[in-house]
């Protein structure tokens, strides 16, 4: 009861398809004791010769009757049922994409990608087949065995199918242990398939790396323990999932036994027909599909059980940002302001941001500048409301941050980060990720903008080439190039650029920026970067050291302040210097 309790949701809404598959399946079990009792029949009048031509005729026709009506009947629910079924893997999947797409980063720090895939398929497929065939395999237990049982005390000898029924109570204790035994071991093959999944998937993705530092061999020897430990812990699951059968064919043969031998003797002293002893036993064989139903049933019901459990649990965990109650509206983002924002990740034990305070007017730039790790990502995270933050601390407009909602923030914000999501299709398709109805001229406009055109016509398909998985047709540089024409084509209000430009020479950083500054006049981007020329036009720049901002003001007034921002930024342009005549040196 407690799957379907869980599940409740879904049967309520299928109701009726479920009540019409259920109750054409009893109609079967009632229209199969039929034929034994016409075949028992059919025996005695053979026995005392009063079988006619017309009765064998007729016998013979409601049998191929029955057998059409069955198989039509039979048609009808299984389409049914199963249809069901499948309509629950895939609402189920739908549930769970959904589910995940508001999650926030930290949802994904405690879930490994590998577990969220065995979710996704193992899991909603066990699921879906306890909704399916489970249901099939319990009415077949519990009307099959009813009906049986009320057909032997009406038409046989209710003695003798109580002596036959004295092995069931053992096939109840047998199957209750077997599946407590099967659940504990499935939950152990599903984690031990998560783990497989993410190796996988760390392997795939990091086979450069791998072959690298020459780690191949390695590489496959860890794979492939985890693979023996996968294929041994499904290895227990098979080996309980196989001792269902002959256990229940064990104790029905005793039964049969019982109901042979004692249903001869009940012959011999006149108390049964041979037709009916006949009858009893093709009965007695009709419980056989019943019991084995029901230790699949168990079986199944064990698995979907573990399954909608993990499901369950999963889609059970909130995100750490909410939608506000009662969002204001806002209609456009006039002005970005911070007041003493303090910020620690989840599960750091240390601030990131510290007392972080500024404001940017809508069309300026502002320059997020540091030292590795001195918070610039992430104060450039905090406008995506990926992790919840102190109320009244980030302002859009006068309003609080968190009393908007997130749909609305994300819909004025283009995010280049430093890693780049791509996906295995065309350029044209990653660019329009954001934007699926672009037109082609608006997408080359934008791959213009990002100064990516050059490449692009350089390729044999153009847009139309296939970037492979994750990008790895492409360069680092190709790739922040294709992601910054992905938010140009959006023409975002507000744009972060986490760092987007570190891949690229000067010269197309230098085209890259004045391409924006032309382009986006009268709206805000916020750059993040190591370069500092990167940033010398913007119109306030911020220096970020242990997630404190240190120094502020323009390009000139950092420079005559003389201090990290001037060191910096001289000793970069000495090296660019340097690069620059060791090229002309190697040009002569």
């Amino acid at each position: 009861m407690s799957f379907v309790i869980k599940l409740q949701w879904f049967f309520k809404q299928q109701w009726m398809k479920y009540v019409t598959a259920i109750s054409l399946m009893a109609l079967i079990s009632l229209g199969s004791m039929i034929p034994p009792r016409l075949v028992g029949q059919l025996i005695d009048s053979i026995r005392v010769s009063s079988l006619t031509r017309e009765g064998l005729v007729t016998m013979v026709g409601l049998l191929l009757g029955l057998a059409v009506i069955t198989y039509v009947v039979n048609y009808i629910w299984m389409t049914t049922l199963f249809g069901n079924s499948i309509l629950l893997e895939k609402t189920m999947r739908s549930r769970l994409m959904r589910h995940w797409t508001r999650m926030t980063p930290s949802f994904f720090q405690r879930n490994r990608t590998g577990d969220l895939m065995a979710l996704a398929t193992n899991d909603v497929l066990a699921v879906s087949q306890t909704a399916g065939f489970g249901v099939l395999t319990l009415v077949n237990t519990v009307v099959g065995i009813t009906v049986v049982l009320g057909t032997m005390i009406l038409f046989t000898s209710y003695k003798l199918m109580l002596a036959a029924l004295i092995p069931m109570p053992f096939l109840a204790f047998a199957i209750s242990r077997l599946g407590k035994a099967m659940r504990k071991r499935f939950l152990a093959s599903q984690e031990a398939f998560g783990r497989m999944n993410d190796q996988a998937l760390e392997s795939i993705s990091g086979m450069r790396v791998i072959r690298s530092y020459v780690q191949e061999t390695h590489d496959a020897a860890s794979f492939h323990q985890v693979t023996t430990d996968v294929m041994n812990k499904n290895r227990k699951v098979a080996f309980i999932g196989a001792m269902f059968q002959p256990v229940i064919s064990t104790i029905v043969g005793i039964s049969y036994s019982i109901g042979i031998g004692y249903g001869s003797y009940l012959v011999f002293h006149g108390e049964l027909s041979l037709g009916q002893l006949v009858t009893f036993n093709i009965y007695l064989g009709q419980l056989v599909w019943p019991m084995i139903a029901f230790g699949e049933f168990i079986n199944i019901l064990q698995r979907g059980n573990a399954s909608v459990d993990r499901l369950e649990a999963s889609l059970g965990q909130k995100a750490d940002v909410r939608e506000p109650d009662q969002p204001l509206e806002v209609a456009q983002p006039l002005g970005l302001e911070i007041r003493g924002l303090t910020f620690r990740y989840p599960d750091s034990n240390a601030d990131s941001l510290k007392g972080i305070s500024l404001r940017v007017e809508r069309g300026a730039t502002l320059g997020v500048v540091g030292r590795t790790g001195s918070g610039k990502s992430t104060l450039l995270k905090q406008l995506l409301r990926l992790y919840p933050v102190d109320p009244h601390k980030v302002f859009i407009s006068g309003v609080p941050i968190e009393q908007i909602s997130i749909e609305r923030i994300r819909s004025w914000i283009g995010y280049v980060p430093q890693e780049h999501m791509l996906l295995s299709k065309t350029i044209a398709e990653n660019i329009a990720l954001g934007k699926t109805e672009a037109t082609e001229e608006e997408i080359r406009r934008a791959v213009e903008m990002a100064s990516f055109a050059g490449d692009v016509e350089q390729m044999k398909d153009g847009l139309q080439t296939i970037v492979g998985e994750n990008g790895v047709m492409l360069s680092g540089g190709q790739k922040q190039r294709l992601a910054i024409a992905r938010a140009l084509l959006v023409n975002p209000e507000i744009l972060l650029l986490d760092d987007s430009l570190s891949a690229v020479d000067a010269r197309t950083e230098s085209a890259i920026l004045n391409n924006l500054r032309r382009e986006r006049a009268g709206k805000t981007t916020w750059i993040s970067t190591h370069r500092l020329s990167a940033v010398s036009h913007a119109n306030w720049i911020i220096v970020l050291e242990e997630g404190r901002i240190v120094e502020e003001g323009t390009h000139e007034q950092l420079m005559n302040l003389g201090g990290w921002y001037r060191q910096q930024y001289d000793k970069q342009q000495l090296e660019a210097s340097l690069m620059g005549e060791g090229r002309e040196a190697d040009g002569e």
